[in-house]
């Protein structure tokens, strides 16, 4: 639902030049004069006064970032007739509200904003909420997702201007409900549902006579991003950004040998669904694909990187819960998974893609004896076997790579460093190069996505 059915007119909260300047040097420099003392704006300009002109007026010196809304606080307030989330702006936004099931859940989305928000209330768990998450679902667009524990009816979402205050107020209220009223009115909004041709609107590579054929295309994948953070170690390391900084690691190892393009699944901080994610590499005709994450367990001693590849059964229980939870990617960030393909089994029973699996299988073992030379590799069975769907593209190679445990205090340590990182993507791409030094002949040509 868009807010009241009415599309409300944008108010801009102009900061200028001369002004933005003076609130800056008034946060580093508190007896600085104002710019302009006639200003109201001015005269009030320190961040307790206006947190919102502080705010933009740092971002003014940032460049075009300064048109997004920024979110400075959020609020929830939580009793047996009514949960509220108010979420504090500097404009007014555009909101869609609906809720999905399997898990129940409502989503908000909103054009893309800056959150800055410090001031954030968690749920108390005693109540209809669970938790929440928020995060840029993709370029433009702003995901915020709450998990229920019990149902609710989403009330009519509101703006309220400002009121002696220098902020408008977003404000979402859940009401008790029945299951069965939930279920009733979930669903994905069917002119906001995702296309099952999405594919197609991804950018094509040119046909590979057209390219260097002395050039492997490889497509990095970093895991999680955006509204989903992924695992995070106890120093507050999160994987989502750990991952990110490896594969820029990689792409730049790759390619400073001259023999490589490279395509990241993304660059910045933004979500990318798991389909998607397979979609960007059968498109692209990868030779092949290397998707990053950093594992977590329950036993915080166990510690080391591992390689999986495509099985329709899981090597053990560990990497089948595993399994389970990185699949949960698209739900956690509030994807519609109707259009979904079936099984993993039902990839695995193609004969046509045995070769791949076969040199998926290959370029993990690769992975296994390159890596020591750079991290510790998890002594007992580094490399496994699990339903990854993000290794599901039946003619693009690819492996998973858990660089360590953020569970483990020796890992995260390790992590957290830039040289175990750059260390770390030299020793995959020296896989890479091993790899391929091995198969003889030119690059074999992938099959077009359908």
């Amino acid at each position: 639902m868009f807010l009241g059915g009415v599309r409300i007119r944008r108010i801009y909260l102009a900061v200028g030049v001369g002004v933005a300047l003076a609130v800056a040097s008034a946060l580093s420099m508190p007896q600085a004069a104002p710019a302009n003392p006639a200003s109201p704006r001015a005269q009030s300009a320190s961040p307790a006064d206006d947190p919102i002109g502080a705010l933009l007026a740092q971002q003014a010196l940032l460049g075009p970032q300064s048109a997004y809304p920024v979110v400075i606080g959020l609020k929830l307030s939580e009793t047996e007739a009514r949960t509220r989330f108010a979420v504090e702006l500097s404009d007014p936004v555009d909101v869609r509200v609906y809720t999905l099931t399997n898990p129940n859940r409502v989503v908000i989305d909103m054009p893309e904003v800056l959150w800055r928000a410090t001031d954030e209330a968690r749920p108390s768990g005693r109540r209809a909420v669970q938790s929440y998450r928020y995060g840029l679902f993709r370029k433009g667009d702003f995901r915020f997702v709450i998990d229920l524990k019990s149902p609710v009816k989403v009330e009519m979402p509101q703006i309220v201007p400002p009121e002696g205050g220098s902020s408008f107020q977003l404000l979402v209220d859940l009401t008790p409900t029945t299951a069965a009223d939930f279920s009733a009115h979930a669903g994905w909004p069917q002119d906001a549902k995702p296309s099952s041709t999405a594919v197609a609107s991804l950018p094509q590579s040119a046909p590979r006579a057209a390219q260097s054929e002395a050039k492997r295309l490889i497509v990095v994948d970093p895991g999680h991003g955006g509204i989903d953070p992924g695992t995070h170690g106890q120093s507050g390391v999160k994987e989502k950004n750990l991952v990110l900084a490896v594969a820029k690691e990689l792409r730049t190892a790759l390619e400073s040998t001259g023999r490589y393009r490279v395509q990241l699944t993304r660059d910045s901080d933004v979500f990318i669904p798991l389909r998607e994610r397979v979609a960007i590499a059968r498109a692209a005709r990868a030779d092949l694909f290397v998707s990053l994450h950093a594992d977590s367990n329950d036993h915080r001693e166990i510690r080391g990187a591992s390689v999986y590849t495509l099985s329709e059964d899981a090597s053990d229980r560990e990497a089948a819960k595993l399994a389970e939870k990185e699949n949960m990617s698209d739900i956690i960030a509030g994807v519609d998974l109707g259009g979904e393909n079936s099984p993993v089994a039902s990839i695995l029973i193609d004969l046509a893609q045995r070769e791949t699996l076969n040199r998926s299988a290959r370029f993990a073992e690769t992975v296994l004896t390159s890596l020591p030379t750079a991290t510790m590799v998890r002594p007992s069975t580094p490399h496994r076997g699990a339903g990854f769907a993000v290794l599901k593209a039946p003619d693009v190679p690819a492996v998973l790579i858990e660089l360590g445990y953020l569970t483990n205090v020796k890992d995260e340590a390790e992590m957290a460093k830039e040289t175990w990182r750059v260390q770390v993507a030299r020793a995959v791409g020296a896989a890479i190069d091993a790899h391929f030094s091995r198969e003889s002949g030119p690059p074999e040509r992938q099959v077009a996505a359908p």
